[in-house]
């Protein structure tokens, strides 16, 4: 199946996923521009009202670009819904984001058909995050275009699978667009991703080492100082398993080797979330390839350059 027109020209095959309380449109329109997808929550816009202010600097920013770079146009940006009871503003952000017409929305905990319908009624494309086979199937029935495989080792709330197993079962039915995420922070594991049939990286924890990420110095700090061994995987703080940095779980006063179980009843994704998310960092385990906080243009022309690269050794080999 041929990828969505507004997926297929990507001048490099990334979607930078979106950060909860750390993604804001500087960071969007910055990664739009160097050639990747650039994405936020609906959420992170607080109050509301602030996500239509949002929407249309991110969309008359673009088109300015757009119109002075008509050989480069930007990337298209997305929009992440969190699609779970607990969010009492689904309703008003799809209507902002219906407003604006926006080109990507990829939707988390839960998969709805009025969703997708209403996405598709404005010309856009849905895409869904997933940790597993069963619930990819689920995604695809009611109507998502594409697929996010949360794989072992992706930042924030993430599955258990093998990217090989994940991106194997799922590409045994399924032929539309499927984006990876998990420990990619190179440009050689963005070319895993495909070598493995994913379309596209998803990436996510080392666009927070950069200076336009809306994160505290000593959150870059502590993904440029570490590596794997300073990730936990744990579902205290949400009601949903995820990877954290250790040094912020230590910070809070809780020992991150022996983090107690969080009944998954309890998911909330309101203001109780916000607090958690702000004191405890969510980050994979790719970031013991993140040496240094730079430009988000930067980090994805690093990206381009490993890329290159990475392809030119395996056709040279």
């Amino acid at each position: 199946m041929p990828l969505p027109p507004i997926l297929a020209n990507l001048p490099l095959p990334i979607i930078g996923s979106p950060l909860f309380i750390i993604s804001n449109p500087t960071l969007v329109i910055a990664q739009c521009q160097a050639g990747v997808v650039g994405s936020m929550p609906a959420l992170n816009a607080r109050p509301a009202s602030q996500l239509d202010d949002w929407l249309a600097e991110i969309t008359e920013t673009l088109a300015a670009y757009n119109a002075a770079h008509p050989d480069a146009p930007a990337a298209p940006f997305a929009i992440n819904q969190i699609v779970h009871k607990s969010n009492d503003r689904l309703d008003h952000d799809m209507a902002v984001c219906a407003k604006y017409k926006v080109p990507i929305i990829i939707t988390s905990l839960g998969a709805r058909t009025d969703v997708n319908d209403a996405v598709h009624a404005w010309g856009g494309v849905v895409l869904h995050d997933i940790i597993n086979n069963f619930f990819a199937r689920k995604a695809i029935e009611k109507g998502a275009d594409g697929l996010i495989a949360v794989a072992a080792g992706a930042g924030g709330h993430a599955g258990v699978k093998s990217p090989f197993a994940l991106v194997q079962e799922i590409r045994q039915w399924f032929d539309g667009p499927v984006a990876l995420s998990g420990s990619i922070a190179t440009g050689g594991t963005v070319l895993a991703a495909q070598a493995m049939g994913a379309d596209f990286a998803y990436i996510g924890s080392a666009f927070i080492a950069t200076e336009e990420a809306r994160a505290s110095d000593a959150y870059k700090q502590a993904i440029v100082d570490g590596n794997s061994d300073d990730i936990v995987y744990s579902n205290l703080f949400t009601g949903v398993h995820g990877n954290y940095l250790k040094p912020s779980i230590r910070a809070a006063g809780l020992d991150p080797e022996h983090l107690p179980e969080s009944d998954p009843t309890k998911m909330n994704f309101g203001g109780d979330a916000r607090k958690a998310w702000k004191d405890i960092w969510g980050c994979g385990q790719g970031i013991g390839a993140v040496n240094a906080v730079v430009p988000a243009a930067e980090r994805v022309a690093q990206l381009r350059r490993e890329y290159l690269a990475a392809k030119a050794r395996v056709c040279a080999g």
